[in-house]
């Protein structure tokens, strides 16, 4: 194997790694392949000799097209129509290493993450998330160590005061979004059978895009998200409409199928056997990636 073949299997063998960091910055796989592929072709045209740590390199020039696509990002983000949700990852049926995702990525952390700035975030999940020391953080930001150690804190403590509460247990979990999919797939049982399933102060975010239709803000409170629910579950027809049991982000999840195409991904946030959060990704341009 030549210089270039071993370049070439490295980066091969790191790739879904890199993949999983531009994703935890971004909230979008295609950006996110997008950005590691920019990366190897910078690494084709930088002199070898430059380069003392092939993955150290790749790690951080990924992180630093990244921050530049999120800070392009942020302002398409906040004329979006409706709620903004991550473009899911679901692994059924997909290659399994087509992404290495932390645990810790599901859509409702991903939307806290949205709320952080460019820097916090990219400070918080290149530390907090996939454990580089602050020396290479603060080569992909562009600040010192000591400034994005305190990046990291700020965010550290934003992520704690408003980030999903997980259930340890994930046959609980997957308990739970099996017993809740029967209320979302034909609308079987009653309002006050569906309510006993949701946390009280549970919020459900739909993400349409303005493109179908979703609800355009989110929707907080047990009999609300449950009135929600069995209206959406009633406007379908059985026969066209199919729901099916899905990983997505790691976690037992849902996918809805309507005449062949599927048009919805379910993502649930369960805690002490009921759902926290409800993130429903129904925009196309996020689902074309899903298997």
């Amino acid at each position: 194997m030549n210089g270039d073949e071993a370049l070439a299997a490295e980066f091969e063998a790191i790739r879904p790694r890199l993949v999983g960091v531009a994703y935890g910055l971004l909230g979008s796989l295609d950006e996110a392949e997008d950005v590691v592929q920019d990366a190897w072709f910078r690494l084709g045209r930088t002199r070898r000799a430059e380069i003392e740590d092939v993955t150290g390199w790749l790690v951080v020039t990924v992180s630093r097209l990244a921050l530049d696509v999120l800070r392009s990002a942020r302002v398409r983000r906040e004329e979006y129509v409706g709620p903004w949700l991550p473009e899911p990852v679901v692994t059924d049926g997909d290659p399994a290493d087509r992404v290495t995702l932390d645990e810790s990525m599901s859509l409702a952390m991903l939307v806290v993450l949205e709320s952080l700035s460019p820097a916090e975030r990219t400070s918080f999940v290149l530390h907090d998330v996939f454990g580089l020391p602050f020396e290479e953080v603060a080569r992909a930001v562009g600040r010192s160590a000591a400034a994005c150690r305190q990046l990291a804190a700020r965010a550290r403590g934003h992520v704690a005061a408003r980030a999903p509460r997980f259930e340890v247990d994930e046959t609980e979990h997957r308990r739970v979004v099996e017993a809740f999919a029967r209320f979302a797939r034909d609308g079987e049982g009653d309002l006050a059978s569906l309510m006993l399933l949701l946390d009280p102060d549970v919020v459900l975010r739909s993400d349409g895009g303005g493109v179908v239709g979703a609800a355009r803000r989110p929707i907080h409170g047990a009999d609300r998200v449950a009135r929600f629910v069995l209206g959406v579950a009633g406007k379908y027809d059985r026969g066209d409409s199919v729901l099916t049991s899905a990983t997505v982000n790691g976690r037992a999840g849902l996918l809805r199928t309507r005449n062949g195409t599927i048009d919805a991904v379910y993502g649930l946030t369960v805690s002490e056997g009921r759902i926290t959060e409800i993130d429903i990704v129904m925009n196309p341009e996020k689902l074309r990636s899903v298997r």
